[in-house]
Order: structure tokens, then C-alpha cells, then sequence
């Protein structure tokens, strides 16, 4: 006798989504998932017409329901829609994202093949201009975002944290959900959690989850300002989780930013060692940099990234950096 398929709930929190909601909303609805599926938007205040867009939705299927998110935060929106849910297993899907029809289905077999809480895999980024080519790129580079899998890919196995996920509900059950004072970094601190109350995180390269990358400097570096702001609190928090590998970035902000005090220091004084000494820092990141840049834009076809990478380089690293040394997110 076959066993039944478990039922599967797709969360979404969405603000200012009213371009790509449908779209999204109609893959999900796709998936070849033969077991029972909906979807349950929450809805956090737009400038656009995302409301609107979610209750014709609404009106339109009826998988898919849609709940209140007052405060417009992505964990409280997560917790509203899960609340509002009954599916035995958990998928968060963003408003923006495009998932494969056979994502749910994979995601499924591979919680019951390994006993996994949560299974996640591969955030794709892809760009649709040279710039956002050029961000993609870096985003998925040991040089860029370190060697974390669900950026870089690797073997399936347990790991730390994965993208999205697909979640066993009793598992959000027993943590308590999302952390609300989580703005950023929700995901890697729900699924610390999961892992401390003796559960696996498990990461597969079967499972891909396009994402398009911001489309300005400007815009990456708020986003990766925000990043490290919100992986202090984790560390603050969590001081445990803390390693070199992300000790890296804000190490070369300050030193770069204490050469530069040096190497002013130098100028104003006529010391010409202090100089030296000063742009030394900033010289061995730019050297680097521009090795790592040259290094990745050889194993692409596109001869414009070389280009752009070491901009997008630099303004991930320093704002990552910057946002960890300043610190203050969630208090």
C-alpha cells in the first residue's frame, strides 16, 4: 500500500510584489506535487498594489488564502502565514522567486530519504543586465560570499543553513517559528536553533531556486550593509557561531580604514614611512581583488564582467564589513 503523500503549505510574505506575485503564484500552482498543496500570502504594506493583487489571487484559485501582516517584517509575515496554514510540511517561497515545477516534489522526497527537518539548495542568482551579470557572479564565488554551499553548490549533506527551506512542520513547532526581532539573518538563526534541538539542516544541489541580484551599487550596498549588521546580532547572540571566515570582511574594513588614518597621518606629518605603512592594507585587499575578479571572469564567457566584478567585490566587502563593525541591529 503506497503511503500518502504529505500535504504541503507554500508561505509567502510579500510587500511591493504586485509585478511578480502572479507569476509566482501560478508556478507554485504548477508544481507537480500530487499531494494536497496551497499557498498562503501575507500580506505586509505596499506602495504598489500587492493587496489587491494577492485577493484576486485569492478569488482566482481556491489553494491559495491570504493573511494580514500588519508590520510589513518578513519573520512576522513567515509566522502569520504559517499559523494560517495545515500543511504537514513547510515551503517559504519569496514573492520574487522562481522555483522549478519539480521543486516542492524534490524537496519532499529528500526530507523522507534522509530524515531531515529542513532541506534547502542552491540560491541561483542570475542577472538580466551586465551589472546584475556581474553581481550573480560574485554571489555565487568562494571570493564573494565564502564557501557556503547553498551560494557556491557541493555534495548534499547536513549543513549549517540552506535558502528558503522546506520545513517539517513539527520542527517549527518545536523551536517556536521565526524569530520576529530578526529582521535579517532569520532563516540562519531558525535553523541554528533546529539544529541545537537535535534536528538536520540538509542542503541538495537537486533543489534551485532562481534569484535575481540587485541592480545598483547603491542597492548592493544596502543589502549587504544590512547583512552584517544583522550577522553581529547573530553573533551577539549567539557568540558560539562566530568564525574567521566571517571575522574576514570586517577585519580588512578597519584595517584599510586605520591605513588610511595612518597614511593621512603620513601626508601631514612628511613621514613618508607612515605613508607606506598606510596604503599598505587597502593595497594587499585592491591586489587581491583584482586577482580573485580576473580569476572568476576567466571561467565565464561574458568578457564584460571583468569590468565590473572588482566594484561589486569591493562594495560587498566593505559594506558587509562596515555594517558588522557598526553592529546595533534588533536592540
Amino acid at each position: 500500500m503506497t503511503t500518502p503523500l504529505p500535504s504541503v503549505s507554500v508561505v509567502m510574505p510579500v510587500v511591493n510584489e504586485e509585478r511578480h506575485l502572479g507569476g509566482a503564484v501560478r508556478g507554485i500552482l504548477d508544481q507537480d506535487y500530487q499531494g494536497d498543496l496551497e499557498v498562503v500570502l501575507a500580506v505586509g504594506p505596499s506602495r504598489d498594489d500587492t493587496a489587491r493583487v494577492a485577493s484576486s489571487l485569492a478569488t482566482e484559485f481556491t489553494q491559495v488564502h491570504v493573511v494580514d501582516n500588519p508590520s510589513g517584517s518578513t519573520p512576522a509575515g513567515l509566522n502569520a502565514a504559517i499559523g494560517a496554514s495545515a500543511g504537514e510540511v513547510v515551503v517559504r517561497v519569496d514573492g520574487h522567486a522562481l522555483i522549478p515545477s519539480d521543486y516542492i516534489s524534490t524537496a519532499v522526497a529528500v526530507l523522507e530519504r534522509t530524515g531531515a527537518d529542513n532541506v534547502g539548495g542552491l540560491m541561483a542568482a542570475e542577472g538580466t543586465d551586465p551589472f546584475e551579470q556581474a553581481v550573480a557572479t560574485a554571489m555565487t564565488s568562494r571570493f564573494g560570499v565564502g564557501g557556503a554551499s547553498f551560494h557556491v553548490g557541493g555534495d548534499e549533506g547536513p549543513a549549517l543553513t540552506v535558502y528558503l527551506g522546506c520545513f517539517r512542520r513539527a520542527a517549527l513547532e518545536r523551536v517556536g517559528g521565526y524569530d520576529e526581532t530578526m529582521e535579517r539573518a532569520q532563516d540562519w538563526e531558525m535553523n541554528l536553533r533546529i539544529r541545537d534541538s537535535g534536528g538536520i539542516v540538509y542542503f541538495t544541489p537537486d533543489l534551485t531556486v532562481t534569484y535575481r541580484p540587485r541592480n545598483s551599487i547603491k542597492a548592493l550596498a544596502r543589502q549587504y550593509f544590512d547583512y552584517g549588521r544583522w550577522r553581529r546580532e547573530v553573533a551577539r547572540r549567539h557568540p558560539e557561531t562566530l568564525s574567521l571566515r566571517y571575522l574576514a570582511a570586517p577585519v580588512t574594513v578597519a584595517s584599510v580604514a586605520g591605513g588610511l588614518g595612518v597614511c593621512i597621518v603620513g601626508v601631514v606629518t612628511g613621514r613618508s614611512g607612515l605613508v607606506i605603512a598606510g596604503v599598505a592594507p587597502a593595497t594587499v585587499y585592491a591586489v587581491g581583488n583584482l586577482v580573485a575578479s580576473a580569476s572568476v571572469a576567466s571561467q565565464s564567457a561574458n568578457a564584460s564582467l571583468l569590468r565590473r566584478l572588482p566594484a561589486v567585490f569591493a562594495t560587498m566587502h566593505g559594506a558587509w564589513g562596515a555594517g558588522f563593525l557598526r553592529g546595533g541591529a534588533g536592540r
